[in-house]
C-alpha cells in the first residue's frame, strides 16, 4: 500500500517536502499548480494510512510526515534518494507565498 501511494510523483514530492516542513493545502497547490481539490485528495490518501499527519491551527491545517508510522524507516530510506525539493519552497517564499493561508 506505501509503494503504492508513493508511486505517485506528486504524492512522493510532498512527503519529500513534509519530512522536513510543515505545509498546508494552500501551499502545495501553488507548488503544483492543482486544484485545491486534488491537493487535498493527494493528502487524504496520505493521511488515511497515517504516513501524513494534520494538526489544525485556528481555521488552517497544516501536514507533517508521521515519524511514528509502522513504514517511516522504510520510507525515510526511500526520501534519501529523492533529491532535495526545498528549493520549491524557497520560491514560494520569494514571491511571498509560504503559508500564505496564516
Amino acid at each position: 500500500m506505501i509503494l503504492k501511494l508513493l508511486g505517485d510523483k506528486t504524492r512522493l514530492t510532498m512527503v519529500k517536502l513534509l519530512e522536513s516542513n510543515e505545509c498546508c493545502v494552500c501551499e502545495f497547490v501553488e507548488i503544483f499548480q492543482m486544484s485545491q481539490p486534488s491537493i487535498s485528495q493527494h493528502l487524504r490518501k496520505l493521511r488515511d494510512v497515517g504516513l501524513v499527519r494534520e494538526q489544525r491551527r485556528g481555521q488552517w491545517i497544516f501536514y507533517s510526515v508521521n515519524k511514528q508510522h509502522q513504514y517511516y524507516c522504510f520510507v525515510a530510506e526511500l526520501l534519501q534518494q529523492l533529491p532535495n525539493q526545498e528549493y520549491r519552497l524557497k520560491q514560494l517564499e520569494k514571491q511571498g507565498m509560504r503559508i500564505t493561508c496564516c
